[in-house]
């Protein structure tokens, strides 16, 4: 049960947000956007709080991302 073995989809994806972990972030998916703190990164999600709640985003379900977003929403 101890032996798993990770698939990293996307390991570039995967070692660009091992970098920003603990600044602010902007995710875009398939069902919208999270701005928040990325807390962590794991090789099938990431976890990103927002407003005191925490975002389980799947890898795959990622579109684009922005570190240290300096715009403020409209």
């Amino acid at each position: 049960m101890n032996n798993i073995n990770w698939v990293v989809s996307d390991p570039y994806v995967f070692q660009t947000l091992q970098t920003v972990v603990g600044k602010s972030i902007v995710v875009q998916t398939e069902r919208g956007s999270v701005r928040g703190t990325l807390k962590q990164v794991l090789p099938d999600h990431i976890v990103v709080e927002s407003g005191g709640n925490s975002f389980y985003i799947r890898t795959q379900q990622i579109i684009w991302v922005v570190p240290n977003p300096q715009l403020v929403p409209e």
